[in-house]
């Protein structure tokens, strides 16, 4: 099965465009303030409507409160939720039962007990996206870890990568792990927040070419 494809971070009509002409089976609308990818509501509203039924949207979110939530589902009506701060199993399972969207749990990933901790999340989420340790920011820090550790963990969960991927390693990186899907956001930016069209192309390229 073809690995898919995730470009988070996208703020801009002409990277939508981008993500979508060049195969991208995920976009990526981050909704957390301290991100230099954030969209308002509104901005996300608009982006959202650019996406073809073919590409799902994905809103990230970091540790929002339940007000917030309910009120990205219900504005943007996502395809994903991705929760990408301390969120617990349980909060997770019951924003996916009582609204119905797919959710997805990003997790650093700082050793092979990470991934073993990891299982607590089985039956309360769509899918785990393993990503490099937290820094100021939980994500988008564009570092990798050791991809080692997945390919030797028995993975009970539908799960994605993440950290560091861009044009030049997301091959590599699909080799590697046997990834189901990967997730590039600072690997394809020419500054902090900028996407950069000609990476976005290159990095689907390389990863349906994988």
């Amino acid at each position: 099965m073809p690995t898919e494809i995730k470009v988070c971070g996208l703020s801009t009509p002409e990277t939508i465009e981008a993500a979508v002409t060049a195969g991208a089976t995920h976009v990526g609308l981050v909704h957390f303030e301290k991100s230099p990818r954030y969209v308002s509501m509104r901005k996300a509203l608009e982006l959202r409507k650019l996406l073809p039924s073919s590409v799902k949207a994905v809103v990230l979110l970091v540790n929002a409160d339940v007000k917030t939530t309910g009120e990205v589902i219900e504005t943007l009506k996502p395809d994903v939720v991705q929760f990408h701060g301390r969120e617990t199993p349980e909060w997770i399972e019951l924003v996916g039962k009582k609204t119905g969207v797919e959710t997805w749990r990003a997790l650093g990933v700082k050793d092979r007990d990470t991934l073993f901790k990891s299982r607590r999340f089985e039956g309360a989420v769509d899918r785990l996206l393993f990503d490099a340790p937290a820094k100021e920011l939980p994500g988008g820090n564009g570092e990798t870890f050791r991809w080692e550790l997945l390919s030797e963990f028995e993975h009970r969960i539908p799960w994605g990568l993440a950290g560091g991927l861009g044009p030049e390693n997301v091959a590599e990186a699909i080799r590697a792990t046997g990834t189901e899907l990967v997730d590039a956001s600072t690997g394809l930016e020419s500054a902090p927040g900028v996407k950069d069209v000609d990476k976005i192309a290159a990095f689907c390229e390389a990863a349906r070419n994988a």
